[in-house]
């Protein structure tokens, strides 16, 4: 009987695996803590500098990241560039947003519904952002505005349902959501709903 080569492939390909779970069951174990003593010091390098200056003073003009200056002024020059862009508006108001520059971000999202009324994803952000301010009326009213065009949008129904539950409106809420639900009880936003009915 001859040993043919393809025997002696399968045995490494066998061995290859049973290694891989041997180490990756190894490695998943609890992780390894390293002892810091007290008198270690952070290397002084550029990188640890910024970390140190993190952490001794809270953002200020003086120690905000001279990058993230250079993208705001970036991305207000396209805007400036073409005010009726709406993508160059769109990537403005999103870093405003996360900036926590939230009433600068309102003016450049509501720019672009003067553009495209019918943008779900602004009128999300903007609903966000309301709720967040916990200025929930407004927050319902971009939910509304949605429905109006698209009376079937799960996410704008649910977060309606939202609004109300946070209210103490209860029996409102399992309105809306009962309704994500008979929309496509099995989308992202549909389970996300029952998951919510199972929480009032």
């Amino acid at each position: 009987m001859k040993f043919k080569p393809i025997y002696l492939y399968g045995i490494i390909v066998l061995v290859s695996i049973i290694v891989l779970v041997f180490v990756s069951i190894q490695s998943s174990d609890e992780p390894k803590e390293i002892a810091i003593g007290q008198n270690q010091n952070m290397p002084d390098d550029d990188v640890h500098k910024q970390l140190k200056n993190q952490v001794s003073t809270p953002p200020n003009k003086e120690n905000v990241s001279e990058a993230y200056r250079e993208k705001m002024a970036e991305l207000k020059a396209a805007v400036d560039k073409n005010p009726k862009d709406t993508l160059a508006l769109k990537n403005y108001a999103d870093f405003l947003s996360a900036s926590h520059k939230m009433n600068d971000a309102i003016t450049y999202y509501n720019k672009i519904l003067q553009v495209d009324s019918k943008r779900n994803d602004i009128h999300f952000a903007l609903a966000l952002i309301y709720y967040n301010k916990q200025d929930f009326a407004k927050c319902e009213d971009e939910n509304k505005q949605v429905l109006s065009y698209d009376p079937k949008n799960q996410m704008a129904l649910y977060n309606l349902g939202a609004i109300a539950a946070t209210r103490g409106e209860m029996v409102k809420a399992k309105d809306f959501w009962n309704q994500v639900i008979e929309i496509n009880s099995e989308s992202e936003t549909g389970k996300l709903a029952k998951e919510s009915l199972g929480k009032l």
